[in-house]
């Protein structure tokens, strides 16, 4: 069985008919349920949907991974980083039954040991602002950035009910440049306050349809989607620089470009929305679009989801909705978006229930050629971490602490960028985190650049040092715990004899104390530190 360090790689009948949803064929599953389930009901309700899909493929399932891939797992996706040294060896040495239950709601909380904040709000702040807000002009996005990341921070804080954040971010007005407190305006601004464009990514975000293709002609490769449709959801979008054109009857209309049409606005599949006298036209879309008798909503929330758990969405790409892309498990899609709705879009409820699940939990090692087909869900897909969780990541194991709040960015910019900022620059962020892959660039400053350099410094890492100046104990206890600190497991019998011999010798300098932090970087910069497996 290779390891995940050999492995990696640095690197919802009608609304169904009209949005043409597709089907396809599954093995029988439970029955659907109509009443709300608690997280535990509906984890273990995942894994019967994706056990059957499993036995009538007969693709057996990976075993579920051990504590320490689990803990590590667990810490990446709801804290966006690793545990440290104490959390490892608490949860490993827990020995309640339900203990993967309480340190989930701990993670979910966002509470934790020492000096730090919410991890579990400025983690899915940028979770959700890297899909809300994935093409921000290169000038205003550090300003973007910044004030968009400071309003979700106060949406997952609250915990706002998904629902209610998207018809915020969707009636929300220009207030200028704010700061952090801001409010989704950010969103308008990165899609130029241009009706066609916020129509397209509100199609794509929130209803799961790739709606961009049918702007300037007829669509038969996403939907179906003529070009009357695109322009009609576009309508709903034309008071964003002032009043909205109105027809005779006071509906929103828009001229299509390069013909002589004007359209007013319609619901996507052709409902006709009932608009009142001086309320915005996109309160009237926001009402529909995040109805809970709309599943479409929810269930393209659901899927992005799982997306961002599993590196594979259900339906997926997780935008591309329709008959040419049906989803992998249908009943399983429409049972998350029903609970979803039932439990008032309550995205920690989701997220608890996926992550207590059999299937969130199996190791990514493969046991069966099967397994490789990532839509089974067979085992756990290896994912590359966001430029976030990377950085996030090192200043946990390295005990870096930055010397005051980051500093907002003037609109322009004005070279005030933090470590942080400066690093998460120089990577890029990929829609597909299991196709993740490292420039040169980025593993070179990953390796030499000055933040490793201090992070690994025997002078500057007081870990490092207390480890390497202990007296009481042994080298194979110092690479234990260095191992903890960096990858969140105890390293082989195997790992143990060869690094123990190099330590010892000194390794090229002859320094021992050195010798130990060549591994201590090393364990940073590979590629089973840069992966969630």
């Amino acid at each position: 069985m290779s390891s995940p360090l050999q492995r990696g790689s640095v690197l919802f009948a009608m609304c169904l008919i009209f949005l043409g949803a597709g089907t396809t064929s599954q093995a029988a599953g439970p029955a659907k349920q109509t009443t709300a389930l608690s997280e535990s009901e509906l984890a273990a309700r995942i894994d019967q949907f994706i056990g059957a899909r499993l036995k009538e493929r007969k693709v057996p399932p990976a075993p579920v991974t051990d504590d320490a891939a689990f803990i590590r797992r667990a810490y990446l996706d709801l804290a966006g980083r690793i545990p440290n040294i104490l959390e490892v060896r608490d949860f490993l040495d827990d020995d309640r039954p339900d203990k993967h239950r309480l340190w989930v709601d701990q993670l979910l909380r966002g509470l934790r040991k020492g000096d730090h904040g919410d991890t579990y709000s400025d983690h899915f702040a940028a979770v959700w602002r890297e899909q809300l807000l994935p093409n921000a002009d290169p000038e205003q996005g550090q300003y973007l950035v910044y004030s968009f990341e400071g309003w979700l921070r106060k949406q997952m804080r609250d915990n706002v009910p998904y629902d209610r954040l998207v018809r915020d971010l969707l009636t929300a007005t220009y207030t200028g440049y704010s700061g952090g407190d801001g409010n989704g305006s950010a969103f308008y601004q990165a899609n130029e306050n241009k009706p066609e464009n916020v129509a397209a990514a509100t199609a794509r975000l929130f209803l799961g349809i790739k709606l961009e293709c049918a702007q300037c002609h007829n669509d038969r490769s996403g939907g179906n989607w003529s070009r009357n449709e695109f322009w009609q959801f576009a309508a709903f979008f034309t008071d964003l620089t002032g009043s909205p054109s109105l027809s005779d009857k006071g509906e929103p209309q828009i001229t299509i470009p390069n013909v002589n049409r004007t359209v007013t606005a319609h619901f996507l599949g052709g409902g006709k929305p009932a608009f009142e006298p001086g309320v915005s036209p996109r309160v009237t879309l926001a009402k529909w679009l995040t109805a809970a008798e709309n599943p479409h909503f929810a269930r393209a929330a659901v899927n992005r989801v799982w997306a961002y758990l599993f590196g594979t969405g259900l339906v997926d790409p997780v935008d591309e909705r329709g008959e040419h892309n049906p989803p992998s498990h249908p009943e399983l899609l429409d049972e998350l978006a029903q609970q979803f709705a039932l439990n008032k879009f309550d995205l920690k409820y989701l997220l608890r229930a996926i992550v207590l699940s059999q299937a969130y939990q199996r190791s990514s090692v493969a046991t069966h050629a099967g397994q490789d087909d990532p839509r089974l869900f067979a085992r756990a897909s290896v994912r590359g971490l966001s430029p976030e969780q990377i950085f996030d990541s090192l200043a946990e194991a390295t005990e870096y602490k930055t010397n005051g709040p980051e500093v907002p960015p003037q609109q322009f910019g004005d070279g005030r960028r933090s470590p942080r900022q400066q690093f998460v620059d120089r990577f890029t962020s990929h829609d597909k985190r299991t196709e993740t892959q490292t420039t040169i660039l980025q593993a070179l400053h990953l390796m030499n650049g000055p933040f490793m350099a201090r992070a690994t410094s025997l002078e500057q890492n007081k870990t490092l040092a207390t480890i390497a100046d202990a007296a009481r104990i042994d080298t194979p206890r110092r690479l234990e715990t260095l191992y903890l600190v960096a990858l969140t497991r105890k390293p082989t019998e195997a790992e143990v004899k060869r690094l123990v011999l190099y330590v010892d010798k000194g390794g090229p300098s002859g320094n021992q104390r050195k010798a130990l932090a060549d591994v201590f970087w090393a364990l940073l910069n590979s590629s089973e530190f840069l992966l969630n497996h």
